[in-house]
Parts: structure tokens; C-alpha cells; sequence
């Protein structure tokens, strides 16, 4: 498996261009997540590191934690992503001559494609998780850096929303109608809180010019 967190940001976009199957969306929705952690990182450190914005500190200081465990999920679910689609497609090269192979490539097939919906379900949750925390960084944070928590929300926003695609697309190789149903609501659930998180942050941010 690639850890796609040591190339270089050339390298990366290299892999994510060619005509190689992974990284593909998902790959590319967890690390838009990962920069919109590191962007609600760095305006939680403009902001615990002057003197002036004390008042907020206990405020903001449990947010970049949590974006500081953000990122680093994220890095490791854009891994993930890519390893979770390389194994549906080894699945569907598996022999099917006879019909134990058939069925064992069915089985494999299944499975893959549970954890290929499973993978970026997970980065969605973590997206929607650490949106939640920016409309308190957008109103205490340090307000030269406002733009930055919009940026991190938009940022954000595209990781659930991509990562939800990858969902979507995964579901129909998953037999399991009553897995699928679950996660066809909890898909709805995200996109709809995504969509208002991320709203909600860009007009407090807007408040702030």
C-alpha cells in the first residue's frame, strides 16, 4: 500500500492524474479533508498563540486537538481508500473457470465491496465530525484568519460530499439490503449536515470581514 502522505505534493498529483485505477476520488475527498484539518489547525495556532484572544483559548484549544487527530485520520483513510478499491479490482481478475471459483470470486467480490463503501463512509463521518467544530473557531477564533476557517469548511464539505460518492457507487456490489438501506440514511444524514455545517461557517466568516 502507497502511503500517499510521503510524496511530494507533485508526486501526488502525478498518481492521482494517471490512468492507474487508484488514487481515485476517495483518495482525493480524504485529503482535502486532511488540508481542511491543517487549515483549522493553523488558525487554532493564530489564535492560542496570542495573548489578545486568551478569552478564547479554552474555546479553541479542544478544537485543535481534535483537528490535529483529524488530519492524521484522514492521511491514513486516503491509504485506506486506495487499498480498499486495488482489492475489489484483484477481486473481479480472480479466476471463475469452474464453480467453486465462482463462487469464492463472489464471495471475495462481496466482501471487498463492503469495505469499498465502508472506507469512505468513515472519512465522511470524520468531515462532518470536525465541521461541527468550526462555527465556534469561526466566531472565537483569530479573526485575521477567518477566510482560513471558510476555507477549511469548504474543504471539509468536498471530503463528505466526495466521500459519500464513493459510498453511493460501492453499494451495488454489497448483498446485504438491510447494510445497504443503513447506509443509504446515514449517507442522506451527512450530505444534509455537511451541506448546513458548512453554510453556517462560511456566513459567520463572512460576519467577520
Amino acid at each position: 500500500m502507497t502511503d500517499f502522505s510521503k510524496l511530494s505534493l507533485d508526486g501526488f498529483l502525478a498518481a492521482l492524474s494517471s490512468d492507474a485505477p487508484t488514487p481515485g476520488g476517495g483518495t482525493a475527498a480524504a485529503t482535502a479533508g486532511a488540508m481542511g484539518a491543517s487549515l483549522a489547525e493553523m488558525v487554532s495556532a493564530l489564535t492560542l498563540s496570542k495573548e489578545k484572544y486568551a478569552a478564547s483559548h479554552d474555546a479553541v484549544r479542544p478544537i485543535a486537538e481534535a483537528a490535529q487527530l483529524a488530519r492524521s485520520e484522514f492521511l491514513n483513510l486516503a491509504c485506506e481508500d486506495s487499498e480498499a478499491y486495488d482489492d475489489v479490482v484483484g477481486a473481479r481478475r480472480l479466476p471463475k473457470d469452474t464453480e467453486e471459483q465462482k463462487t469464492a470470486r463472489a464471495h471475495r467480490i462481496v466482501l471487498v465491496n463492503r469495505r469499498a463503501a465502508e472506507v469512505p463512509m468513515r472519512t465522511a463521518r470524520a468531515a462532518v465530525r470536525l465541521l461541527a467544530a468550526l462555527p465556534e473557531l469561526a466566531e472565537k477564533g483569530n479573526p485575521s484568519a477567518a477566510s482560513d476557517v471558510g476555507a477549511a469548511a469548504l474543504l471539509l464539505d468536498a471530503c463528505a460530499e466526495g466521500a459519500l460518492l464513493n459510498v453511493g457507487i460501492n453499494l451495488s456490489g454489497i448483498e446485504d439490503a438491510d447494510l445497504v438501506s443503513e447506509m443509504q440514511r446515514e449517507t442522506a444524514v451527512l450530505q444534509e449536515e455537511s451541506q448546513r455545517l458548512r453554510s453556517q461557517v462560511v456566513a459567520l466568516v463572512r460576519k467577520r470581514f
